[in-house]
């Protein structure tokens, strides 16, 4: 979350030069100059964008607006990423491997450098993994202000429609708190287990009690492709008949298994949808499945012992609806934002001395709870973070696609490697590591 922090402290506002707005804002206008049914939209747009103010920065009682746990994290961790800026640049724009260039742009974003922008411009302009594009958008997005969406609208005509999209996306949200989308038609897949498959871009921070006293703190900020290859790549997977109450999280580890196998895990959410407006809802889910807890804080590394426990996580947030794409005779989701919280577990001897490149490898963390006797003590991670998910053209024919994405889960999260809608084995939600045993 320190990202989306940057720059919107009292002392950053009253310190730092925000830039000017005149080139943010096309065609400014006073405000005795519009009609009255432009005054009333700004009006209504005005307090809308009141709900999503920080509350820190709102007078009221410090028991809603100071009690937030990361933000207090963030001021006294010291990074676990010791490179120097320098080398983050390097890393940034040169790095062979995508992740880690995108790590390297997310780790500068984070230290809120004043050429930071400038950095992720060059990211977007010029790498070749238009992953890393998109996401290096997204914390322009993050950083803010006058300076981001005139940098982003530097790529509304990207030859990458994608690319063009995002960049319309987090421009709108910037100046109004709502996305906007291009045109292009959506193509839904029937006879698929989940009437969406939402590709989810994860940015987290990764917050580890160092020492049993609590006064010393670590901070990783993982980008979304690092955490995607320790923790694995997510798809939100809702069904319109059920989505207001329930929808599947199924996450694949790329590299994990010997035999090249996807790693799944997948996870059940519940929970409240508000849905008082037609166009969007808002929720809380949580979810509480059975893992099996890997003590070397490896997944699927047995060689410290393994305890059985229920992990638990909370995600809430806004979906979008798309009035154009229909299923089932309901507008589909199109976007999906929102946080996400948990507890993990960091063997801190497996990234000791270690450079970040031998850190971030699949399934070198393992999600955790406090609520074991013996896993809550070896419980020293907290993870909190920002997820963003839009549908995108996946197969570059121009149409949007709503469910094509390859997820291994029936709609109870059960694991379903040939997504014939029935499950490997009943009750099974993540890949079982002992059929991997020599």
């Amino acid at each position: 979350m320190a990202i989306d922090l940057c720059n919107k402290s009292p002392g950053s506002l009253a310190e730092q030069d925000p830039g000017s707005w005149d080139e943010a804002v096309e065609s400014p206008v006073l405000l005795e100059d519009l009609g009255t049914d432009q005054r009333e939209r700004l009006n209504f747009a005005y307090r809308t964008t009141l709900s999503s103010v920080d509350p820190r920065f709102v007078a009221g009682d410090p028991a809603a607006w100071s009690s937030d746990f990361g933000y207090a994290l963030d001021k006294v961790a010291i990074r676990l990423d010791n490179r120097s800026n320098e080398e983050l640049r390097r890393a940034a724009l040169s790095h062979p491997d995508p992740a880690m260039r995108e790590q390297a742009l997310y780790e500068y974003a984070d230290r809120d450098h004043r050429d930071a922008i400038e950095l992720l411009r060059d990211a977007v302009r010029n790498d070749p993994n238009r992953e890393v594009r998109w996401d290096a958008l997204w914390a322009i997005e993050k950083l803010g202000g006058p300076q981001a969406i005139t940098t982003l609208r530097e790529f509304l005509s990207d030859s990458d429609p994608e690319i063009a999209e995002w960049s319309k996306l987090f421009i709108s949200e910037l100046q109004t708190g709502d996305p906007a989308f291009d045109a292009r038609a959506g193509l839904y897949t029937p006879g698929r287990t989940f009437d969406e498959s939402i590709y989810l871009l994860i940015h987290c921070d990764l917050y580890v009690r160092l020492d049993a006293s609590n006064t010393h703190w670590g901070k990783i900020s993982l980008a979304p492709q690092g955490l995607a290859r320790i923790y694995g790549q997510a798809h939100a997977c809702p069904n319109v008949a059920t989505r207001e109450r329930q929808l599947v999280i199924a996450k694949t580890i790329s590299g994990l298994h010997e035999d090249g196998s996807p790693h799944c895990d997948n996870y059940l959410f519940r929970g409240f949808t508000d849905r008082t407006r037609r166009d969007r809802g808002n929720f809380f889910f949580e979810s509480l499945v059975p893992r099996t807890f890997f003590r070397s804080g490896h997944a699927d590394d047995p060689s410290a012992g393994v305890t059985q426990a229920n992990i638990g996580f909370a995600r809430y947030g806004t979906w979008h609806l798309e009035p154009k794409f229909q299923v089932h005779e309901e507008a589909a989701i199109r976007y999906v934002r929102g946080r996400f919280q948990g507890w993990g577990y960091v063997n801190l001897a497996n990234i000791a001395g270690k450079s970040l490149e031998e850190v971030l490898t699949p399934g070198n963390g393992v999600l955790s709870t406090l609520h074991h006797p013996e896993v809550g003590p070896m419980t020293n991670a907290f993870i909190l973070g920002t997820f963003k998910g839009k549908l995108n053209d996946w197969d570059g024919d121009g149409v949007i696609d709503l469910n094509s994405r390859d997820v291994y889960s029936t709609v109870d999260g059960e694991i379903d490697s040939n997504q014939d809608g029935v499950a490997d084995e009943a009750g099974r939600t993540c890949c079982d590591y002992t059929n991997l045993l020599p």
